[in-house]
C-alpha cells in the first residue's frame, strides 16, 4: 500500500465527521444543480410543525449535542455539526433546501441571485436585502464576499481553511451597480454557485489569517441572523444563542436557544429530568420513549398490566419524531490491493449481498421507508434521483460464485473450517456480537402482535434482540430449507492462499445498527466462499488507523448528502494519483478505486450550467461508480429526534434546512 497523501485539509475535516462508521451532519462543502420532480419516494420531515401564530413567544429550548463546538468558523477543518447549527442560526445563509433537497434563495438575504452572463465568462449578480445588516448595524456589503473568496480560494496556505472547492474558480468579486449589489465573475464555469458564500461571514473574521484562523473559535461578535451568540459555559457544556435585537427579519420565537453537550447514552433520562427539550437518539431509546407512550392496555380486572405500570411516566411528555437523514451508509471495498484490487472479487462481493434485507433490517422497525438507495450522489426523491445500481446487478449468489471463479479463486472442498450446529460457519469469523437463536423459522421484521406494536418503535428493544438474524436464504439466493439460515460454501483459494476479507466494524457506543449490518454482510460472503476476518474497532482507531490509512478490505461508513453532488461528490469518487514521492494521492477517495472517465464526467457536471445537463452527467458519473463496485450504497441513515410534545417546527428534519426562527414552544 502506498503511503496516503490525502487532500489534507479535506480529509481532516471529513474525519471530524466520521466517529466509528458514524456521520455527523457537517456544513454543506462549498460548490462550484433545479425543474423536474425528483426520482424515488420523499421522506417527509417530522417536526411538530405550526404555523408561527401558534407559537408561543419566549422561553428556553434546550438542544443536545455531541460537543461544544470547537471552532464557530464553518470552513476549518475541526468545524463539525454543532459549529452548522450555531451558524445556521446566527448567520446569514443565501440559499436553504426544501424538504426535497433544493436550493432555495434566501429571502431574508437575497433579493435575487442570477447567472447573468455565460460567456465569455460566467457572472452571477447578487441584490441583497436592503435591510439586511450585521449587529454593529453596518450593511453586508460586496467587501465580505470579496473577503470570503480570498480566504477561501487556496491561494493563501496561511488560511486554515477546509477546503477551497468553487471558491477557487473565481476570478474577480466586485461592488455591482450599488452597494446593495455584488458582482462575482468566474474563471471556469461553475454549476454549483449557489453553493458558495453560505454561510457568509463579516469581513472582521475573513479579512485577514489570523482573525479567519482564531477570531472565530469560540465567540462571533458579529452576526446577522435571528439569533446571536450569548454566553459558553465550558463547565456547564452549554453554549447559549439568544434572540438577536438587530434582525430584520421575523424574530425568533424563542429567548434562547441553549446547545448542551451531552452523550447519547444519558439523553433519555435528561429529558426525562426535564433537562432537554430536544435531542438526537438511537433507537433503543426511540423505542423506550414510544413504548412509554403507548396507551396502557386494561386486563379483564380493569386494572393497568403491570408492563404499563412500570414504564418511566416522565417519558409519557417526550415524541419521537422520525425521518432519513441527509446522508447513507455504505460498504466501502478497499481496492487498492488484495483481493479487491481485482473489479470482478468487487463486484462479486456486490452480487453476494442483499441491500434490501440489510434496508429492511434497520430502517423497517422504525417504520421507515425500506427501499436501498440506488444513487451515490442523490438520495430518494432529490432532484437528479436516479437508482443506478442496474450498474451492478441485485443479489445473486450464483453471479458472484461464477464471477470468483473467473477470477481464479477456486473452490476448496472439505476446507475444514468448523460449523455451528445449524450449519453456519462458526470458528471462521469472529464477530463478537449477539447470538443468535438456534435453527428454525426466521422471525419477520413484522412479526410483533399487533395489539402490541401501537408505534413501531415501540417495538425497537424487541426487534434488537433478533436483528443479527440472517435472511434465511441459501447459497443460491432461494430461501433455505425449513427457513434456516445460509449455510457456507466451501472457501475459495487461489495460489495457495484463501479468499479471506479484512472487515473494519466500528463498536463505539450507537453502533449496534452498524455491527449488526457486518453480521448480515459476512454471512451472505460465508455463502459464496468469501471469508471474513473481522477488526473490531472503537472511535479513535476507526478513521485514522483504517479508513484513511487503507488499512482494511471491507468497511461501513456514512456520507453525507449534498444539494451539489457534482462539486461536493467529486473528491469521494476521484481516480487516486500518484504524487512525486511516490505516495498516493486520494482525496476522500479510501476506496481507492476510480477510473480517469468518471473525473471527467464529474468535471463536465460541475462547469454545465444548464440545470437538466448537469444531473445527467452526474448519473452518468454515478452508473461508472456502481460499476466499479467499490463503494455500495446500502439505505439512507434513519433520523430519530426525541422532542418535548410542546416543541414545534423542530425535530427530524429530513433534506431541508431549519427555520430557527419558527423554533419555539406550542402556544397554550
Amino acid at each position: 500500500m502506498a503511503p496516503l497523501t490525502p487532500t489534507r485539509s479535506r480529509t481532516r475535516r471529513r474525519a471530524a465527521l466520521l466517529a466509528a462508521g458514524l456521520l455527523l451532519p457537517l456544513p454543506l462543502l462549498g460548490g462550484c444543480g433545479g425543474d423536474h420532480d425528483g426520482g424515488g419516494r420523499i421522506t417527509p420531515q417530522d417536526i411538530g410543525a405550526a404555523a408561527r401564530p401558534r407559537v408561543a413567544d419566549g422561553g428556553t429550548l434546550t438542544w443536545a449535542v455531541d460537543a461544544l463546538p470547537s471552532t464557530l468558523n464553518a470552513f476549518q477543518t475541526d468545524a463539525d455539526s454543532a459549529t452548522q447549527r450555531v451558524t445556521g442560526a446566527v448567520l446569514p445563509s443565501l440559499f436553504t433546501t426544501d424538504g426535497r433537497g433544493r436550493p432555495q434563495r434566501n429571502p431574508d438575504y437575497l433579493r435575487s441571485a442570477e447567472v447573468v452572463q455565460r460567456e465569455p465568462h460566467q457572472v452571477v449578480v447578487y441584490k441583497l436585502n436592503p435591510r439586511a445588516v450585521w449587529s454593529n448595524g453596518k450593511p453586508l456589503t460586496a467587501a465580505d464576499f470579496e473577503a470570503q473568496w480570498k480566504a477561501l480560494r487556496g491561494k493563501d496556505s496561511a488560511y486554515w481553511a477546509a477546503h477551497n472547492t468553487g471558491y477557487d474558480r473565481i476570478d474577480h468579486v466586485e461592488r455591482g451597480a450599488d452597494d446593495h449589489e455584488v458582482k462575482v465573475t468566474f474563471a471556469r464555469g461553475c454549476a454549483d454557485w449557489p453553493a458558495l458564500f453560505t454561510p457568509l461571514y463579516p469581513k472582521a473574521v475573513t479579512g485577514s489569517a489570523d482573525d479567519f484562523n482564531d477570531g472565530a473559535r469560540n465567540d462571533l461578535k458579529l452576526s446577522a441572523g435571528p439569533f446571536r451568540v450569548a454566553d459558553r459555559d465550558e463547565k456547564q457544556g452549554t453554549l447559549t444563542l439568544a434572540r438577536s435585537p438587530k434582525w430584520w427579519g421575523e424574530p425568533a420565537k424563542l429567548d434562547r436557544l441553549v446547545l448542551r453537550a451531552l452523550p447519547r447514552t444519558e439523553r433519555a433520562a435528561a429529558l426525562a429530568a426535564g433537562k432537554l427539550d430536544l435531542a438526537d437518539v438511537g433507537a433503543a431509546d426511540a423505542g423506550r420513549i414510544a413504548s412509554a407512550n403507548k396507551p396502557a392496555k386494561q386486563d379483564r380486572g380493569d386494572k393497568p398490566p403491570a408492563a404499563a405500570a412500570a414504564r418511566p411516566a416522565a417519558l409519557r411528555g417526550i415524541v419521537v419524531r422520525k425521518s432519513l437523514e441527509p446522508a447513507y451508509t455504505q460498504l466501502a471495498l478497499n481496492g487498492a490491493s488484495g483481493p479487491l484490487a481485482d473489479e470482478r472479487v468487487r463486484r462479486a462481493v456486490a452480487r453476494a449481498i442483499d441491500r434490501r434485507a440489510i434496508a429492511k433490517s434497520v430502517l423497517g422497525p422504525l417504520g421507515l421507508p425500506v427501499d436501498p438507495l440506488g444513487s451515490h450522489l442523490f438520495l430518494s426523491g432529490q432532484e437528479g434521483y436516479e437508482d443506478n445500481s442496474d450498474a451492478i446487478g441485485g443479489p445473486d449468489p450464483k453471479a458472484a460464485q461464477a464471477l470468483l471463479a473467473e477470477a481464479g479463486w477456486k473452490r476448496a472442498e472439505g476446507d475444514g473450517r468448523k460449523t455451528a450446529a445449524d450449519g453456519r460457519p462458526g470458528a471462521g469469523r469472529t464477530l463478537g456480537l449477539r447470538p443468535g437463536p438456534a435453527a428454525g423459522p426466521v422471525p419477520s421484521d413484522d412479526s410483533a402482535d399487533p395489539e402490541e406494536a401501537a408505534d413501531s418503535l415501540a417495538d425497537d428493544a424487541a426487534f434488537a434482540a433478533d436483528d443479527s438474524l440472517d435472511d434465511g436464504t441459501g447459497p443460491d439466493g432461494k430461501p433455505a430449507a425449513d427457513g434456516n439460515r445460509a449455510a457456507a460454501a466451501p472457501v475459495r483459494m487461489k495460489n495457495g492462499k484463501k479468499l479471506t476479507l479484512r472487515f473494519v466494524v466500528p463498536v463505539s457506543a450507537g453502533t449496534d445498527s452498524l455491527r449488526s449490518v457486518a453480521d448480515r454482510i459476512a454471512r451472505r460472503l460465508d455463502a459464496v466462499g468469501i471469508g471474513t476476518e473481522v477488526t473490531k474497532v472503537g472511535d479513535a482507531g476507526f478513521f485514522k488507523d483504517h479508513i484513511a490509512a487503507g488499512s482494511y478490505d471491507l468497511a461501513l461508513y456514512s456520507w453525507p448528502a449534498t444539494p451539489y453532488p457534482a462539486t461536493d461528490a467529486r473528491p469521494l469518487y476521484a481516480k487516486p494519483q500518484p504524487a512525486a514521492d511516490g505516495s498516493l494521492v486520494v482525496e476522500q477517495n479510501y476506496t481507492r478505486v476510480g477510473t480517469d472517465r468518471i473525473d471527467q464526467l464529474f468535471d463536465q457536471a460541475s462547469t454545465e450550467l444548464d440545470e437538466e445537463a448537469s444531473r445527467d452527467l452526474a448519473s452518468r458519473a454515478d452508473a461508472r461508480i456502481w460499476s466499479l463496485a467499490g463503494s455500495i450504497p446500502l439505505y439512507q441513515r434513519p433520523q430519530l429526534v426525541a422532542a418535548r410534545k410542546t416543541v414545534v417546527n423542530a425535530g427530524a428534519f429530513g433534506l431541508a434546512t431549519p427555520r430557527y426562527q419558527d423554533i419555539g414552544f406550542r402556544r397554550k
